[in-house]
């Protein structure tokens, strides 16, 4: 079921044209990553979605609700929560819950929840001026369910944080997702293929890529060859680009990335020249395209 719709969204600083009329959807019960370059719109979108911006023209269709305060069904976590660090982790979380019209009593027992399922019980006494950043992040998650909202929003979830508070997060995330719908922004590739049941890739303020991940995979999935050679064969790398069976090729030193059209017949012409030509190689692999490269493909267009 469709959860949110925008339609033609733009947002315009002056003549600067952050967001350029995109249009996407997000189904109930998905978590969805909003990939792309820095500069390239994820905030603004994000803002626009959550009513911290006024979008400059286009609409968004929330369960039907065009015209009313969408706050109330989105919880938003950004890239640099604010917090009042004189306060405890549980006075901070217990005033979000007063502020999203929750009562005394009801702001009280939702934060307790919140702060055993975020891991910070034991903390939730100490003031957040000696909280680390995974601890900051973890209770920035629970501020954002403080409501139960029905659409749960976040910006570079994990950009700021160390390995352990990023798999700290990631795993909450993986958690909430099986109740929550998630909207996150990332540019850790990884992250996105591991938790993302769909994808929205923005590039200069334009949705150049979505769908579900694998259907994306699927369709722009390559074979790919990784030959590592003893010392560099320019010239016979620049000659394969003219091969039916080599649609790119990526030369980095005395290493290349070769993209074929085809496996099976590229892999046997390729390691055919290779042998007939004597060229000393120390790896021959084989592999499929990535989130990643997709990724660079879409940015560098």
């Amino acid at each position: 079921m469709e959860l949110l719709k925008a339609c033609d969204l733009a947002k315009s600083f002056g003549n600067t044209h952050a967001v350029k009329g995109i249009n996407f959807h997000i189904e109930e019960g998905r978590c969805v990553s909003l990939l792309g370059p820095n500069g390239a719109g994820k905030t603004t979108t994000l803002k626009m979605l959550s009513g911290l911006l006024e979008p400059t023209s286009g609409s968004i269709d929330f369960k039907g609700e065009k015209a009313k305060d969408l706050r109330e069904f989105i919880g938003y976590l950004p890239q640099y929560p604010a917090f009042y660090n004189w306060m405890s982790g549980k006075e901070f979380l217990v005033f979000a819950g007063q502020l999203a019209k929750l009562n005394r009593k009801e702001a009280e027992i939702r934060s307790e929840e919140l702060l055993e399922r975020v891991g910070l019980t034991n903390a939730k006494k100490r003031k957040i001026a000696g909280y680390s950043g995974g601890m900051r992040q973890r209770l920035g998650l629970a501020q954002a369910l403080i409501h139960r909202p029905k659409l749960l929003m976040l910006d570079e979830p994990v950009s700021a944080l160390d390995p352990l508070g990023r798999r700290e997060v990631l795993d909450m995330m993986r958690e909430i997702k099986e109740e929550t719908t998630i909207l996150f922004s990332t540019h850790v590739l990884h992250d996105a293929e591991e938790i993302s049941d769909d994808i929205l890739i923005i590039n200069a303020g334009e949705i150049a890529v979505s769908g579900s991940l694998g259907s994306v995979m699927e369709k722009y999935r390559q074979p790919i060859l990784h030959i590592e050679f003893e010392s560099q064969a320019a010239d016979w790398l620049k000659s394969i680009t003219s091969y039916s069976v080599v649609s790119e090729v990526d030369i980095q030193g005395n290493k290349v990335s070769i993209v074929l059209n085809d496996m099976v017949n590229g892999k046997q012409t390729i390691l055919q020249d290779i042998v007939d030509r004597k060229l000393p190689i120390l790896k021959f692999e084989t592999s499929q395209t990535t989130l990643e490269d997709l990724f660079m493909k879409v940015v560098k267009a």
